[in-house]
C-alpha cells in the first residue's frame, strides 16, 4: 500500500481566529512565492506584502501577518488572504527563512502579539 503524505493545512497552524472578516485581509503579495504557514512582512514603499526577510531594510524585516494559503508571487504581484490581527496560532508550524535564528524568530512573534496574534505551542 502506498503511504500518502498530507500537505500542511489551515488548521495545522490556525488555532482559533476572530470573524474571519476581521482577522484576514486580503493583500498584494509580491516578489516571491509565498507558503501557507509563512510569516509576511509589508513593503514599506509600495503597501504590499512579501516574505518575511530578519534581514530586509524594506519593512519586510517586521512581521505583519502569515499567509493563509500558497501563493507564488515570484513572476508577477497576486492577490492572497493574509492573518493580521486577533488570532490564535501554534508556532511550531510556521514558515520562516532558511537563515533566521531563535532570537530573531523572538522579535518577530513579538511583532505579532502585538497585532493580536498570539502564540500557543500546542493546539
Amino acid at each position: 500500500m502506498t503511504a500518502f503524505t498530507e500537505p500542511n493545512n489551515l488548521k495545522d497552524f490556525l488555532v482559533w481566529e476572530q470573524e474571519r472578516g476581521y482577522s484576514r485581509e486580503e493583500v498584494t503579495l509580491t516578489g516571491t512565492a509565498v507558503k501557507l504557514a509563512q510569516v509576511v512582512g509589508k513593503v514599506t514603499a509600495s503597501g504590499k506584502h512579501a516574505a518575511f526577510n530578519q534581514d530586509g531594510s524594506d519593512g519586510t524585516e517586521t512581521a505583519a501577518g502569515i499567509a493563509i494559503a500558497n501563493y507564488d508571487a515570484s513572476t508577477a504581484d497576486v492577490r492572497g488572504v493574509v492573518i493580521v490581527r486577533d488570532a490564535i496560532i501554534t508556532a511550531s508550524n510556521l514558515v520562516w527563512p532558511a537563515d533566521i535564528d531563535a532570537g530573531e524568530i523572538a522579535a518577530a512573534l513579538a511583532t505579532l502579539k502585538t497585532l493580536g496574534i498570539i502564540v500557543r505551542e500546542e493546539s
